[in-house]
């Protein structure tokens, strides 16, 4: 057999592929990055969510496809890392320009006698292929030329760049295990730490997952038993030659430090190994704001829209610490909570200024068995908490004041769907009692007799004004409407209620912070003196003594005005309010829906609000806000029909020119605007909408239709089809087949309001009280 010695093959090999290089570089090859370009450019499969201040909140996976964590400098790479993948890939990696010449005849001599040996691929060729995709091998592996190609930019690569930055970029850039690339998700995932602390055994399963990502456990901890071998004091080569380490970022010299590995820790390596690889210690996300992560990043891609990418950490407004002590204090009183059948909860802190989100908290996280349903986004009937936007409504419009009186007694409302017979929260009825009264103890026919002389359409435009979007007009939820039939946000709410402490203005809320100089876009919602009273009338402790008695957790020692609310069945409890600065709405329930057992709105998400105002006012202030003009205080006075008092005698806030100083109920329609300017007039009945069929069975004159009107006076007028068919505040009506616009109007013939009847059935016979010809 002939014999060819390695030398001679080295020799040949090296000029060989010194030429082709050569033409290789006359064709022209593609321009080298650099190595800040290549930094620059990795992006890692998640980003860092941070607070206003920079502190880390949430870690959110972006990339579905690869796991990529941060990128790691070399002076954050364990010692023992560095020398393990340089022993295992490159032994003479500190030594070569780019080809290790002896590793290729090596390989070259041991292809021609068919004898298997590892691949001449340096590490700086190995970072050429994955710097281009071209060289990157494939199923059949490279191709000559492909060699050649990576050869030559290994060489570029060694001229451009210091043997530290290509040890740099190759950890960051090579692919591990699955869909684990880089040190950083190596580490993180299957050691849970960080790579400045890998240790010897550890860095020996790392490199050898280098040379088989995918290979079996036993076959990764016997390459894993080979890497520390050569560890070894005696065994070790991979550092430079020269006699005194050089620094870390020096171009050639490079220190091998030692890494203490000895054969015993080969002895327990199979079952380490094993264990590591089935460790999945990096959570996709983690932290204490998930659902605002994703909020955050949902805003910047959209602001971000057809420009720059999201970058990897992004800004928010929250406050860390506010955010920790939001999430323990509801956590640990859900917790109290379970034995009621309540195991979700959300809460939103809003800064009443520039309308940022200081905390974000959208489920009970552990606690939850539908923990990634963000409940601040999620629509739920409001309960009660609508009623303070309803009353201010009506102040402003000047149908009431805060010391009008209002009937609590039982009541049945007609509507298109027949009779609405409202209830309180405790089926107690108080008899009269003064506006500001009927708010502050959240009693319910009250809100719907206000919601009648609003309307159920006013009122749902007033919601919207005010940024509640609600599905559905205004006449689909009728008077329900005032009890919070409408599902909305707790966003949104809480928003609503930043409207009020804003005396009116209603801005949109925002998690990234401005750009410098941005201000928020304030636009006019509600009268700022009705905002005024309603927010007088929710911090007044004494005035909700009937519902909440007079020790209630409501009760703050600065400045707050707050409401609560319960949906039907016990399915919502809210809690919404706001300070000088802040504005808190808190949530709890059943994400599925589930309603909760003996849960009132002291008990459920109140005790979570007071115990977040008490923490953002442990060292800050909260004074009443002073009164915008318009407004006056008088002196007012409550009698009924035998002149006994209703309600003590007291001070309170008009809109100029509303105040009196007697309210009663003798003389006093309940609502009734002041003496001299009376509110507009509102049909109270027959409702809008309302579908009428007449039966020919009975007799027509048992069929009228009654049309009333809430404080029409003796002037109004009711006309159908242009048509005066009666007059006064009450009306009956023979009705006949057909569409009919009923519509009140004053003694000058200017229509007040209207609304839309429908009658179907047979017709009246002429001479019998129907229509003239020219009206049927």
């Amino acid at each position: 057999m002939l014999s060819v010695p390695p030398l001679l093959v080295s020799t040949f090999l090296r000029r060989a592929l010194a030429a082709a290089l050569l033409a290789h570089a006359a064709a022209g090859a593609f321009a080298l990055e650099r190595f800040d370009e290549v930094r620059s450019a990795w992006r890692p499969s998640d980003i860092r969510v941070l607070d206003r201040a920079g502190e880390p909140l949430q870690r959110l996976r972006t990339d579905a496809t690869v796991r990529r964590g941060r990128w790691v400098p070399l002076a954050e790479v364990s010692p023992a890392l560095r020398t393990a993948l340089v022993m295992s890939e490159d032994k003479r990696f500190w030594e070569h320009s780019g080809v290790d010449w002896r590793a290729v005849s090596a390989a070259a001599w041991a292809n021609l006698w068919h004898t298997r040996t590892r691949g001449a691929s340096t590490i700086t060729m190995q970072l050429a292929g994955l710097l281009d995709e071209d060289l990157r091998r494939a199923g059949g592996g490279r191709s000559l030329g492909q060699k050649i190609d990576q050869a030559y930019t290994a060489t570029q690569l060694e001229r451009g760049w210091r043997k530290d930055q290509i040890l740099e970029a190759y950890l960051n850039l090579v692919p591990f295990r699955g869909e684990l690339v880089g040190i950083d998700a190596l580490s993180r995932t299957l050691f849970g730490k960080a790579p400045h602390g890998l240790q010897a055994r550890e860095a020996a399963v790392a490199a050898a997952l280098v040379r088989a990502p995918n290979a079996s456990p036993a076959r990764v901890a016997q390459r894993a038993c080979e890497v520390l071998r050569a560890m070894q004091p005696a065994g070790r080569s991979a550092g430079p030659p020269q006699a005194s380490p050089r620094p870390l970022g020096g171009q050639r010299g490079h220190e091998v430090p030692s890494v203490g590995a000895t054969f015993s820790d080969c002895a327990a390596v199979d079952m380490f190994t094993a264990a590591a690889l089935q460790r999945r210690a990096f959570e996709a996300s983690e932290g204490i704001a998930p659902h605002l992560a994703r909020q955050a990043l949902r805003a910047a891609r959209e602001t971000n829209a057809g420009g720059a990418p999201v970058p990897t950490e992004l800004h928010t407004t929250l406050r860390a610490p506010l955010q920790r002590f939001a999430l323990a204090t509801l956590q640990r009183h859900l917790r109290e909570l379970r034995d009621r059948n309540v195991e979700d909860g959300a809460l939103v802190v809003l800064d009443n200024a520039s309308g940022e989100v200081l905390a974000w908290v959208g489920s009970s996280g552990e606690l939850s068995a539908a923990r990634e349903v963000d409940a601040v986004l999620a629509p739920r009937q409001p309960g009660s908490t609508l009623k303070p936007l309803l009353y201010a409504q009506a102040i402003a419009e000047r149908r009431l004041t805060a010391a009008s009186l209002l009937e609590d007694s039982s009541a049945q409302i007609a509507t298109p769907g027949g009779l609405y017979i409202p209830q309180n929260y405790d089926r107690r009825f108080k008899g009269p009692v003064s506006v500001r009264t009927a708010l502050a103890a959240s009693l319910n026919v009250p809100a719907v007799r206000t919601l009648v002389m609003v309307s159920p359409e006013g009122f749902a435009r007033q919601l919207r004004a005010a940024g509640i979007a609600l599905a559905q007009s205004g006449d689909y939820y009728g008077y329900s409407l005032a009890l919070g039939s409408a599902e909305v946000t707790l966003l949104q709410l809480a928003n609503a209620f930043r409207t009020l402490a804003n005396g009116g203005r209603f801005s949109p809320t925002r998690v990234l912070p401005p750009a410098a100089g941005e201000a928020p876009a304030f636009a006019a919602a509600l009268d700022p003196r009705a905002a005024f009273i309603v927010g007088d009338i929710l911090s007044d402790a004494n005035a909700r003594v009937r519902t909440f008695g007079p020790d209630s957790v409501l009760g703050t020692r600065f400045w707050s005005a707050v409401k609560t609310g319960t949906s039907k069945d016990m399915r919502d409890n809210w809690a919404v309010g706001w300070s000088q600065r802040y504005t808190v709405g808190v949530w709890v329930g059943n994400a599925g829906g589930a309603p909760m057992w003996d849960v009132s709105g002291t008990s459920g998400a109140a005790p979570v609000w007071a115990e977040l105002m008490r923490f953002l006012h442990a060292r800050e202030p909260s004074r009443a806000p002073a009164p915008p003009p318009g407004l006056r205080q008088a002196a007012v006075r409550f009698g009924d029909w035998s002149g006994q008092p209703i309600e003590a005698a007291r001070g309170e806030w008009f809109i100029a020119g509303t105040e009196q100083p007697l309210f009663a109920l003798e003389g006093i329609a309940a609502g009734a605007g002041p003496a001299g300017e009376p509110p507009p007039a509102r049909i109270t009945a027959p409702a809008d909408g309302t579908l009428l069929a007449l039966d020919p069975d009975i007799p027509p004159r048992h069929q009228r239709v009654r049309f009333e009107a809430d404080a029409a006076g003796a002037g109004a007028q009711w006309r159908i089809g242009g048509r005066t068919v009666a007059r006064g505040p009450r009306a009956q009506w023979l009705p006949w087949p057909g569409r009919h616009v009923v519509e009140l109007a004053d003694a000058q013939g200017r229509v007040l309001d209207s609304v839309r009847v429908e009658v179907r059935g047979a017709g009246v016979a002429p001479g019998r009280g129907g229509p003239p010809p020219a009206a049927r």
